[in-house]
């Protein structure tokens, strides 16, 4: 391994926090996504657009990531019960 393998291989998390990462992550990506969405349903696309999708986005993203923290168990177990395993 050369050094800056090394280095980027000690700044990873340990696999304990791939939940927390992907509730961030996924979290992030779509309370964006609904935010430029539901920000150009009720008030429309003008000059203030990006202002108020960022100020939706504020509140909208801990939000979203407590939500995805309490409903990826319960998700889990839905589609564990609807997909057949593999084989």
């Amino acid at each position: 391994m050369n050094k800056a393998s090394t280095s980027r291989s000690r700044a990873k998390l340990h696999p304990a926090a791939t939940p927390y990462v992907f509730a961030f992550y996924m979290s992030g990506i779509m309370a964006m996504l609904m935010c430029f969405v539901i920000t150009a349903a009720n008030s429309e696309v003008h000059g203030d657009y990006l202002g108020n999708v960022l100020k939706a986005y504020q509140l909208a993203m801990p939000v979203a990531f407590v939500c995805v923290l309490i409903v990826r168990p319960i998700v889990a177990r839905l589609v564990a019960w609807t997909v057949r395993p593999h084989r």
